[in-house]
């Protein structure tokens, strides 16, 4: 699918843990640790089937590149749904580690049509961002909605944007934490996945 492309260059941080199964095809998650140009990591979940790999081994700190999709999946908490996103490996390769280019270690391509009203806000710095979720085609009738955050200038050209429209992202996938209270009493850590956007185009007619 050209609408959605996804190449990422990291080191496998985790056992193979399985999700489901579609017609005889086992499917499993793997976390794989992208470093940021500040050296940073980003955890981020690959999907993996088992007859693209060998998921019975644990091939943690070795360094692969994924070239795949980003996707999304409903999920259901006690009462609560929400999204469970992760990169769709169509093909794993393996690198040397000293032959990583950090700069080339974490691209995504998007196409598709803003869903959500986007939400112009500042962060505690005063930075301007505009949070933005983003419906991406897949064949018979399916779609992924994919949470991407524009910055700056962008932020503000991506804030008037009108639900429905179609736009073009490129960018990079980005894991971080932040703490939901759930009560008086208890503070959870939870992980969020978005496209952290660099270009973003409005696509017209």
């Amino acid at each position: 699918m050209e609408n959605n492309t996804v190449t990422l260059i990291g080191e496998i941080v985790s056992g193979f843990t399985y999700n489901h199964e579609v017609y005889g095809e086992g499917f499993y998650l793997v976390d794989l640790a992208v470093k940021r140009l500040s050296d940073q990591m980003d955890v981020i979940p690959v999907l993996v089937s088992d007859r693209l790999f060998d998921v019975s081994r644990n091939y943690s700190g070795h360094t692969v590149q994924v070239v795949g999709q980003y996707r999304s999946f409903n999920i259901i908490k006690g009462n609560k749904k929400g999204l469970f996103l992760s990169v769709f490996a169509r093909e794993i390769f393996f690198l040397r580690s000293d032959l990583v280019d950090a700069t080339k270690s974490n691209s995504i391509y998007l196409k598709g049509y803003l869903c959500k009203i986007p939400d112009l806000r500042a962060t505690p710095l005063g930075r301007e961002i505009t949070d933005m979720l983003i419906a991406v085609n897949r064949p018979y009738g399916k779609s992924d909605y994919i949470p991407c955050i524009v910055w700056g200038r962008n932020a503000r050209y991506a804030a008037g944007f009108e639900v429905g429209s179609t736009v073009e992202i490129t960018g990079r996938i980005q894991s971080r934490e932040y703490k939901k209270r759930l009560d008086d009493e208890r503070v959870e850590t939870r992980v969020a996945y978005e496209v952290s956007v660099s270009k973003i185009n409005l696509i017209l007619g």
